[in-house]
């Protein structure tokens, strides 16, 4: 990584998508920001040559977790850098029991927006993840989170329902009701965990925000996410991984195994879907838990594959996921957070998997 120098100066050549129909010839970076005004100390800039992109962004991740729970603030960092190093320079942090604000002193790792630690049904999720509560503390615990992140929470929709063998939702419905009433008085949105069908009518029309994975989607309850302006991040290379871990359950969990396999099956036809409803969409790894960080590029061609166009699918990690996010791009004054491809990710999104140069509020870190 170069020092940090407020003399510094970039200057980004080439094609600059600044939207996907806002393309410039180039961008200066002065003093970690980002103008297209030529400033007078142009003739001392590092020129860097390519196609520009604002930083990418994963919606759904979790520094300082991995499959077993917590993890050390080494382990975290070697997370928030291998997804630095893949280009993602904003991070939604999708639950995590772990304390990473030190990350916002370091200016040398990705953004992170929190929210908090998963809100889930008493046994009812991954062990040493979630606060584990009954409905009556539901409402209590997400003004706690609510508090605790940067204006997200996040609930565990549904699990495994041991007592019937399959998927089933965790919270009565005036219990969730009251809950994101609340979220929302205190200025946060709330998003959920949730692969069953059954699960998501309740949790729209109770006013969520967002759904994650999303897997449950039909013909019956798009309209409804597309009405209500809800978004989905599904996942998709989570979702890859249902086959082996409904083969794992097969054997005591007949129901589940069978039902997690036909939510695979159609996967990229509900994704598809709601795209065509109009549901918002925004690419997400889940990193952290059983899944790698760094995995952005690959999330994003799972998207195309679904069926949306290369463009869309940029936009579920770039303008339009900062837009969602209230984070800026690559607009006159924004921190300098982009990333140089060697050609037009709007032709291949696979040029995403190696990035020609990385900035980082202004300062060239890979």
């Amino acid at each position: 990584m170069t020092s940090k120098s407020e003399g510094a100066v970039l200057h980004l050549k080439g094609r600059v998508l600044v939207g996907p129909d806002d393309v410039r010839d180039e961008l200066w970076v002065v003093g970690g920001r980002v103008t297209f005004d030529r400033p007078a100390m142009a003739r001392d800039a590092t020129t860097v040559q390519g196609w520009t992109l604002p930083g990418l962004v994963d919606a759904h991740c979790h520094v300082g977790l991995d499959a077993h729970g917590p993890v050390d603030a080494p382990t975290g960092e070697k997370q928030a850098l291998t997804d630095r190093d893949a280009g993602t320079l904003l991070i939604r942090d999708a639950g995590s029991p772990s304390d990473t604000r030190w990350v916002d002193d370091r200016e040398d790792l990705p953004r992170i927006i929190r929210a908090g630690r998963h809100i889930a049904r008493t046994k009812r999720y991954i062990r040493n993840y979630a606060h584990e509560i009954e409905p009556e503390d539901l409402v209590a615990y997400v003004a706690q989170e609510a508090r605790r992140g940067d204006g997200w929470v996040k609930l565990v929709g549904d699990w495994i329902d041991r007592s019937t063998g399959d998927l089933s939702a965790c919270w009565p419905r005036g219990a969730v009701e009251a809950a994101i009433a609340e979220a929302h008085r205190l200025g946060a949105r709330v998003t959920a965990h949730c692969f069953a069908e059954e699960t998501l009518a309740p949790l729209v029309e109770a006013g969520i925000d967002c759904i994650e994975h999303a897997t449950g989607l039909t013909d019956d309850t798009i309209p409804l996410f597309a009405e209500r302006g809800v978004a989905i991040v599904p996942t998709l290379i989570n979702i890859a991984t249902f086959p082996q871990l409904a083969a794992g359950g097969q054997g005591k969990y007949p129901r589940w195994a069978d039902h997690m396999r036909r939510l695979h099956e159609r996967r990229y036809d509900t994704v598809r879907a709601a795209y065509d409803a109009g549901v918002p969409v925004f690419a997400g790894t889940d990193a952290g838990g059983s899944l790698a960080h760094g995995l952005v590029a690959e999330e994003v061609l799972e998207l195309t594959r679904a069926g949306l166009p290369a463009v869309a699918a940029l936009s579920a990690t770039t303008w339009g996921a900062r837009d969602w996010l209230g984070r800026p791009g690559l607009t006159e004054g924004a921190p300098a957070d982009l990333v140089v491809y060697e050609s037009d990710p709007r032709e291949d999104v696979r040029v995403l998997a190696a990035p020609r140069r990385v900035v980082l509020r202004g300062e060239v870190v890979g």
